[in-house]
């Protein structure tokens, strides 16, 4: 969570001790682990985390949360639990992971009362933190292929920020002593934020704590990373020492102070690392808010460019494959909800040798913008590539897209399949969507699907 920094005059010089722990390889692992850089699941297919954080400690009721998260395209929900400490307890863990897995989302849960601890008075220590997960375990274990344990919410403050390094390979350490083979997300110090670099530079006894080697470390990026010099430089030095990194939080550029949240979405994108936006809503900053009182049809301009946005959860997310059998996806994985009814061109152009259809719809719309929606289906055999054909009415112009290859000619749009979904049996369907410009009106386009 955001929180405002006290900037200190002198900074800390940490020095750490390596901790020699080798109690098990990390391909021992169950269920998701990191390998190397990166995470990957059981079958040892990459998984990259797109999604959002959900507070649902303070909203427990807002369970719907989690299917509209799904529906805008994310493959992964940051969830906020509360120890008893300071929120919650939060005794329901097994419905939790349950929406996640009805939703083919992957759980990150996570103690938010460790917030700010040697700062925040109130905050619970990371050693309580794990007493939490400990008497969880019951609806935890069994469930590694889709749960990924974030010890303490951001768990030490600005004030002697080293005593994250003995506080985080303890929790560790307890949690495995424990019996969780779980992926064990941990936090930086500075409220997540790691302005005194505790974390950077003491990355590796973090890591060596963990006897089953799988800590991914995660940062939490907000005004303090406002350029993108200071963002790609974090990157850079987890990247050069093969550390594995998420970036568990981050808001948006809504005042040139704050976060550099553009140059985090592409640097993620390119490097392929996760991210997890906080939040889908209930702030009491609003400003952070990606959807107006928990409603997936009012995204605000944050909720838009996280979603919808270059580099954004609909253009590069890609669900776990733990969903489809243990096999990597060949289709989009979300199929977001429709606002208008769809438009069903005629197939084929004559001559072509096999067919296929495309319906459109508008998803959202706005002033001046709009998001549109096309699936494609294989007519009665199956096809190895398609195009769609969109031409316009009202001279509408389209900036990005995702899920497809597209090209433009005035107000015509010309859509084609990627590597990943260009081959459908005969029926199957996929879907690519874009985000358009309109002025006056914003009919929809005809339709001409071609296949090969």
């Amino acid at each position: 969570m955001k929180r405002q920094l006290t900037v200190l005059g002198v900074a800390l010089l940490v020095a750490a001790a390596s901790v020699l722990m080798f109690a098990r390889p990390a391909d021992a692992a169950v269920g998701l682990r990191v390998s190397g850089t990166n995470i990957v699941e059981a079958n040892g297919q990459r998984f990259i985390m797109r999604g959002v954080n959900h507070p649902h400690v303070w909203f427990t009721g807002q369970t719907s949360a989690f299917a509209n998260i799904k529906a805008l395209g994310a493959n992964t929900v940051r969830v906020v639990l509360g120890s008893g400490k300071r929120w919650g307890p939060s005794t329901d863990v097994a419905n939790v992971i349950s929406l996640c897995k009805q939703n083919r989302l992957i759980c990150v849960l996570e103690v938010h009362d460790t917030t700010g601890y040697g700062e925040e008075g109130a905050a619970a220590s990371l050693d309580e933190a794990v007493d939490y997960w400990i008497s969880q375990k019951s609806a935890l274990v069994g469930q590694e292929n889709y749960v990924v344990i974030n010890i303490g919410n951001e768990p030490i403050g600005n004030t002697n920020a080293s005593q994250w390094i003995n506080a985080t390979t303890g929790a560790i350490q307890k949690m495995r002593s424990n019996g969780f083979e779980h992926l064990l997300m941990v936090d930086a110090p500075n409220w997540g934020q790691d302005w005194q670099y505790v974390m950077r530079d003491n990355a590796q006894t973090i890591l060596n704590a963990d006897s089953r080697r799988n800590t991914v470390l995660s940062i939490h990026m907000y005004a303090v990373f406002n350029t993108a010099a200071s963002i790609t430089d974090y990157l850079n030095r987890f990247q050069s020492n093969g550390w594995p990194l998420v970036i568990g939080e981050f808001g948006w550029r809504f005042n040139p102070n704050e976060v550099d949240h553009d140059t985090i979405l592409a640097e993620a994108n390119s490097r392929g690392l996760g991210y997890l936006a906080w939040s889908w809503s209930g702030n009491t900053d609003p400003i952070l808010d990606m959807t107006v009182n928990f409603d997936p049809t009012q995204l605000t301009t944050w909720g838009q460019r996280i979603f919808n946005g270059a580099n954004g959860i609909r253009s590069t997310a890609r669900e776990a494959t733990i969903y489809s059998g243990g096999q990597p996806t060949t289709t989009p994985t979300a199929t977001p909800p429709t606002t208008t009814p769809p438009v069903t061109p005629t197939t084929t152009p004559p001559g072509a040798t096999r067919a296929c259809t495309a319906t459109y719809s508008v998803v959202g719309q706005w002033s001046g913008g709009f998001q549109g929606d096309v699936r494609v289906t294989a007519g009665g055999s199956a096809i190895s590539g398609w195009a769609v054909t969109l031409a316009f009415p009202n001279g509408q112009t389209v900036s990005q897209a995702w899920n497809a290859t597209v090209t433009t000619s005035g107000s015509t749009v010309t859509a084609r399949n990627v590597g990943y979904n260009g081959s459908l049996a005969a029926g199957a369907g996929t879907t690519f969507g874009f985000i358009g410009s309109w002025n006056g009106s914003n009919g929809a386009p005809t339709l001409t699907c071609t296949a090969t």
